[in-house]
């Protein structure tokens, strides 16, 4: 099963935070979506359309544990790494972006296509994903 397998069955909404946005405004986003991790985009490049890492709420926790309350006022920039974006494409494995995962230890992972962000997959969606497609297989095993 492939990235676009997954990406086909969810909502084409893609929850997103500009790097220059502060923490709080990040946090609110993500609990207005009811989501853990937003795609952080550019404000420079190509009009702010460039996916530079992923923000969740660890970066949130990592802020005010750093910084106590002021940590909130802190720049989205300041709390991701844009040494390396982790990303895959919709033609990938889901194998092999769970390892990526694994490797990396994230549980988000932006999908990227000719330059063009076109879904973020999480290990929850992989999981279920993977559940779902074993299934079948459980049922014939049974009968």
């Amino acid at each position: 099963m492939q990235v676009g397998d997954v990406l086909r069955r969810k909502s084409t909404r893609i929850a997103t935070v500009r790097m220059n946005e502060t923490v709080a405004i990040a946090a609110q986003l993500l609990r207005t979506a009811n989501i853990s991790a937003l795609v952080v985009k550019d404000v420079c490049r190509t009009e702010g359309n460039t996916a530079v890492g992923m923000f969740s709420e660890r970066d949130v926790v990592r802020a005010i544990a750093e910084h106590g309350a002021a940590g909130v006022n802190r720049k989205v920039s300041e709390m991701i790494s844009v040494q390396q974006l982790i990303s895959c494409t919709s033609s990938d494995t889901l194998e092999h972006v769970r390892r990526l995962m694994n490797r990396h230890h994230i549980r988000h992972v932006p999908v990227i296509d000719d330059y063009t962000l076109v879904g973020v997959i999480s290990i929850r969606d992989i999981s279920r994903a993977l559940d779902h497609d074993e299934a079948p297989q459980l049922q014939a095993a049974v009968a």
